[in-house]
């Protein structure tokens, strides 16, 4: 599995990433952060994620 994250403010990272654990629990799935300068409809974060079933 592997996500990229993309934030329109990197000052969110740390709150970003709180919540992020916590959904994962002990799941360390490979992961690039970067900012965007908008996403749409206003978001502030987007997630792309690829796995394997």
């Amino acid at each position: 599995m592997k996500t990229t994250v993309f934030l329109t403010d990197m000052a969110d990272f740390a709150a970003f990433n709180a919540v992020y654990e916590k959904a994962l629990g002990g799941a360390k799935p490979a992961r690039s952060t970067v900012q965007v300068a908008a996403l749409p409809r206003g978001a502030k974060v987007e997630i792309e994620l690829i796995a394997e079933v």
